[in-house]
């Protein structure tokens, strides 16, 4: 199974419409499975048409410190070694409070404390499920429980779960940013479709993405959307492609149609026909390079 992601330095540049009209034009060619990797804020399945989570299960990706004040004998052992201040001290019962929220699990309390009065135990902190779309492909999509860590885990669950679909390609709708749900989706993927705008902080955002690519060491194109906006820093995103050796696979203008197309949440190719051509040529470059 191929797989192809859809990335960006920062939100806001038309990422996840891009990766909805991809993956309209990819499922009349080929058996595909698209997956949305923005587990913190998911919301291709609206542009897709805002379909039901279907075959939802909760899922566990960590562990919290659980505390039996019963146990405990007032040490302050645990408040001490605690790193994400996680561990507040109760001046009137002379006993620690856990807030939830800070703890990452590490379970340093567990080990100091004489008494074993902080047991780490697993939480189910995250939703994982599929999308049927109406473009005859499954959207398979994840939700990190608000104020909860670990969105990469969250990712790599739902990459496994898309890799057992019988497909031929994975189009993968990559969070924002350089963080950690970034990094685990793009690990093991084929291609990156690196969408950008012409501002002063999309080129530095692009920037940073790009070294993430060039760490996985994964073939990658620049797509530029919105690029008549700033005609002169386009021409600059272009000279940075040209100093980097990467292509640029494709540019679309500013349109207000993209609004229209979010507004009836359908995908921007379904409103306009002239898009339809514009991404026919984008997935005709990358498709020459899996030949």
């Amino acid at each position: 199974m191929k797989k192809i992601a859809v990335a960006s330095g920062k939100g806001g540049v038309g990422k996840s419409s891009i990766a909805a009209s991809l993956a309209v034009l990819l499922a009349e060619k080929k058996d595909i499975v698209v997956v949305d990797c923005d587990v913190d804020a998911s919301n291709l399945s609206i542009i897709l048409g805002g379909g039901e989570m279907k075959k939802e299960e909760s899922v566990s990706i960590n562990e919290k410190a659980i505390f039996h004040p019963e146990r405990c004998i007032s040490c302050s052992k645990c408040r001490d070694i605690c790193a994400f201040s996680a561990i507040d001290w109760n001046e009137k019962e002379n006993m620690p409070e856990i807030n939830r929220y800070l703890c990452e699990g590490c379970g340093s309390c567990s080990l100091v404390c004489p008494e074993d009065a902080f047991i780490m135990e697993r939480v189910y902190n995250a939703t994982i499920g599929e999308v049927e779309t109406d473009y005859g492909f499954d959207l398979v999509e994840g939700q990190l429980t608000i104020g909860e860590a670990g969105s990469g885990k969250v990712v790599e669950m739902i990459k496994q779960r898309a890799s057992e679909k019988e497909a031929e390609i994975m189009l993968l709708d990559v969070a924002a940013g350089i963080g950690c749900p970034v990094t685990a989706a793009l690990k093991d993927v084929d291609y990156v479709i690196v969408v950008t705008e012409p501002s002063p902080a999309g080129l530095s955002d692009i920037k940073r993405l790009m070294r993430v690519v060039d760490q996985f060491d994964i073939d990658c194109g620049i797509l530029v959307n919105k690029y008549n906006l700033n005609i002169r820093t386009y021409e600059d995103i272009l000279k940075f492609a040209e100093e980097s050796s990467v292509e640029v696979i494709g540019k679309l203008e500013y349109d207000k149609t993209f609004v229209e197309a979010l507004t009836h949440l359908k995908p921007v190719l379904e409103i306009d026909d002239r898009y339809r051509d514009i991404f026919e040529d984008i997935l005709k470059g990358i498709s020459l390079k899996f030949e």
